[in-house]
C-alpha cells in the first residue's frame, strides 16, 4: 500500500550495510545490472528470514518473488480497507493482501500463464528529498516465465493524487535503473474479476480429482481440432471441479473475459 506521506529524518553518516543475503538469482539467468550509483535503498527480509538494507543496483538478482512481506497489514475495529490472504494455486502458498482490489489483482496474477511466482510487498524503496527521506512498498513483485521481474502498484486512477502521481514515477524509474518492469493498474474489469473469483475456487488441490483431470487430459488430445473438450453434464459436479483444477488455458482465460452463464 502507497505511503505517500510518510517521510523519516534523514541519517547521518555512511549508508547501512549487511551481509551478502539468500535467494540470488543465477548470474547465467539474466544480465548483470551495471553497478551504477543510486540513490534508492532496499530493505528487505530474505529468504532466510534476515533483515537487509542494500542499495538498489545490487538487488537486481534478489528472488523478491519467494521473500516475506517487509511490512505487517494490519487489520482493525471500523478499518475502511479489508486486508487478508489469498491461496495461490500458483506458488502453493498464501500471498497476502491490503484491500479487495490487492485482492482481485492477486487472482488475476495466479491465472497468468506468464507468472511463476509473486510476492505481495516484498521490500521498501527509500530515497532521499529536500525534506529528509521517502518511503514506499509496492504492492505485488512478480517473477515471470523468462525470469524478468515486474513491479506493481494497485490503486485505481481517480485515486492517484500528485504526491502519490510523485511516489510512482520515483518507484517506475528505480524499476528502470535494475530492468525491472512497473505498472500500475486499478485492478480488473468486473466481468474478469467475477469469473475468475467463481473459477478460482476449483483450483485448489482439494478440488482436484486425478482420474478425472487424466480422463479430459486425454479428451482433449483425441480432438486436436477443438480448443477445449465439451462440458460434462451439469449435474456431475466433480467433472465441473475436476476441469478449473486443469493447467489454465489461453482459451479459457480468453472465456473468462466474458459474462458467464447459468448454464456455463
Amino acid at each position: 500500500m502507497l505511503r505517500a506521506g510518510r517521510r523519516l529524518q534523514a541519517r547521518n553518516g555512511p549508508a547501512h550495510s549487511v551481509e551478502p543475503c539468500e535467494g540470488r538469482l543465477a548470474a547465467a539467468r539474466l544480465p548483470a545490472c551495471p553497478a551504477a550509483r543510486s540513490s534508492f535503498e532496499v530493505p528487505f527480509i530474505d529468504e532466510a528470514g534476515g533483515q537487509c538494507r542494500e542499495l538498489l543496483p545490487s538487488c537486481w538478482d534478489v528472488r523478491f518473488e519467494r521473500v516475506s512481506p517487509a511490512r505487517s497489514f494490519p487489520s482493525y475495529k471500523r478499518q475502511r480497507n479489508f486486508p487478508g490472504l489469498w491461496w495461490s494455486a500458483t506458488t502453493g502458498q498464501h500471498v497476502a493482501y491490503e484491500s479487495w482490489v490487492e485482492r482481485d489483482v492477486a487472482m488475476l496474477l495466479d491465472f497468468d500463464l506468464e507468472v511463476v511466482a509473486f510476492a505481495a510487498q516484498p521490500f521498501w524503496l527509500i530515497w532521499p528529498d529536500q525534506h529528509g527521506e521517502r518511503k514506499h512498498a509496492p504492492d505485488f513483485f512478480v517473477r515471470r516465465a523468462d525470469s524478468t521481474g515486474v513491479v506493481i502498484d494497485v490503486r485505481p486512477d481517480e485515486l492517484v493524487d500528485p504526491e502519490a502521481a510523485e511516489v510512482f514515477a520515483m518507484t517506475a524509474s528505480a524499476c528502470q535503473q535494475v530492468g525491472w518492469e512497473f505498472r500500475r493498474t486499478g485492478g480488473p474489469p468486473a466481468v474478469v474479476a467475477a469469473n475468475l473469483r467463481w473459477l478460482a475456487g476449483y483450483r485448489h488441490p482439494r478440488c482436484r480429482r486425478p482420474e478425472i483431470a487424466a480422463a479430459l487430459a486425454a479428451g482433449r488430445r483425441a480432438r486436436p481440432d477443438q480448443r477445449d473438450p465439451p462440458s460434462p453434464p451439469a449435474h456431475r459436479p466433480q467433472f465441473r471441479a475436476a476441469r478449473p483444477a486443469r493447467p489454465w488455458s489461453p482459451a479459457a482465460c480468453w472465456a473468462a473475459q466474458r459474462p458467464a452463464r447459468a448454464h456455463s
